[in-house]
């Protein structure tokens, strides 16, 4: 099951947690339920909402340009990049 990260605005926490990509947490006791937290002091129909993450590690191979410097200041090409 893939991993999302929700904000709840009025506590302004970021909770992830797993679940199916068709389901959708709404509100801040959903999210709770969903991730075994206690609610607190927060009210549970406090609206929640899914950020936009990334999660996917991009290899350097696969963009096209091996010859570029990457951030780790060695150049991708060659096997020389620590993050290949």
């Amino acid at each position: 099951m893939p991993t999302y990260d929700y904000r709840c605005p009025t506590n302004n926490r970021v909770v992830e947690v797993r679940h199916r990509i068709s389901e959708q947490l709404s509100s801040w006791g959903e999210l709770c339920e969903q991730a075994g937290l206690e609610v607190g002091d927060t009210p549970p129909d406090s609206p929640v909402e899914k950020l936009a993450t990334g999660g996917q590690v991009v290899r350097s191979g696969s963009l096209g340009d091996n010859n570029r410097p990457c951030q780790m200041g060695a150049r991708c090409g060659g096997g020389s990049c620590p993050l290949n």
